[in-house]
């Protein structure tokens, strides 16, 4: 059957929105929802800031191992991103049905395996799919959905804060919308993601080689963003108490992060992909020098919105990069190496501020280091680049 110039019309719209909401269920609720129910967690008593930051780890490890597994099972693209974001949604209601923290791990985990599975195959074939259609702009639509699933889960927990609800009622709201969410994903999905496996990938002569200035980069904006991503609401509770005052600050980061992707598209227009990466991500580094140097609500929201507004830029135009450089039959390979390495940053990186924070006696420190690091990190992704690859 012959689709119809209606059908055609219709077709990236519901890519991109289908795209937009599995990222906001992957990431805006499945990694995210963690952020700002951490201060409510350790409120109960249920935590405290270093067993926060070891969930945190243990979430990211599910993260970085779902990354690898993803681009070499071979399963039908549909089927797996089926399973992917059923685990999120169980895991997320799971969360508000115990308290032993070996399960909590076990759900967080799999989350961060179900959040890595997502991305990579959102990443790969809906974003493709609108880059062979004529469509690349809406690519930018797709990445907004991790922000606007960290605004809606930010002002649920605001909401739910303001009505004197606990952590594991909260868990189990998050879990429970989650699911239905999830259920109208599962039957939205298209042609865009392929309902037979290729079967685990055994040529090695279609393999082009990674490039490691690109991963060490992508690898530091993991680490990079994280502390904020992880510890915003609380660093923000520690100046002032109120919740309907340092709660704002989750939203405004996922609302910078939800208009970043489609302004960059069209940035796209003017400045290759790898350019826009790097001022972003000097960008992110200038936010978390801000609340060190001059620790204030203030500084604490435009840190927000420096972080929140970069980190999805960086992500959209990594994917653009490993799409660019890469044969169409090895792409899948070189963004799996990114999402990992992005992934290991993430798991370093709570614990490593947790051990600054300890040592520095708050999270000065460990946000002076961390941008130093994405300093360096920017270095080497402009010394890495050749001249082809910074103007293409």
């Amino acid at each position: 059957m012959t689709p119809t110039r209606d059908t055609l019309r219709i077709a990236p719209l519901r890519i991109a929105l289908v795209g937009l909401f599995a990222l906001a269920v992957a990431m805006g609720v499945g990694r995210f929802a963690y952020t700002p129910l951490l201060p409510l967690m350790r409120a109960d008593g249920l935590l405290d800031l270093a067993g926060g930051g070891w969930l945190a780890s243990i979430h990211f490890l599910g993260y970085l191992i779902g990354a690898g597994v993803a681009a070499w099972t071979g399963l039908a693209p549909r089927l797996a991103l089926r399973g992917a974001l059923l685990v999120i949604g169980l895991s997320t209601l799971g969360m508000g049905l115990t308290e032993n923290f070996a399960l909590w791990s076990l759900f967080r985990w799999l989350a961060g395996a179900g959040s890595a599975f997502t991305l990579v195959l959102v990443s790969n074939f809906m974003v493709k799919h609108l880059a062979e259609q004529g469509h690349p702009g809406a690519q930018g639509w797709i990445f907004a959905g991790v922000g606007g699933g960290i605004v809606l889960a930010g002002l649920g927990v605001l909401a739910l804060m303001a009505g004197g609800v606990g952590s594991a009622l909260s868990w189990r709201v998050f879990g429970t919308v989650t699911l239905a969410v999830c259920a109208v994903l599962m039957l939205a999905l298209g042609p865009e993601m392929p309902a037979r496996g290729t079967g685990p990938r055994r040529d090695r002569g279609e393999r082009t080689p990674l490039s490691w200035p690109l991963l060490l980069a992508y690898g530091a904006v993991g680490l990079g963003y994280v502390i904020p991503a992880t510890y915003l609401p609380v660093m923000a509770r520690e100046i002032v108490a109120d919740p309907l005052v340092f709660g704002w600050g989750w939203p405004m980061f996922g609302l910078a992060a939800f208009v970043s992707t489609p302004l960059a598209a069209r940035l796209r227009a003017r400045f290759s992909a790898r350019r826009i990466w790097a001022a972003s991500q000097l960008v992110m580094a200038a936010g978390l020098l801000l609340p060190a140097l001059l620790p204030h609500i203030g500084s604490i929201l435009l840190a927000a919105v420096c972080v929140g507004g970069t980190f999805m830029i960086i992500t959209m135009a990594g994917m653009q990069e490993a799409h660019r450089f890469a044969p169409a039959a090895d792409v899948m390979r070189h963004i799996a190496a990114m999402t990992t390495a992005f992934a290991a940053g993430q798991m370093i990186g709570p614990v490593f501020a947790s051990m600054l924070y300890e040592a520095g006696g708050g999270f000065a420190l460990p946000l002076i280091v961390t941008s130093l690091l994405l300093l360096g990190a920017v270095l080497a992704l402009r010394g890495g680049a050749t001249e082809r690859e910074i103007t293409a």
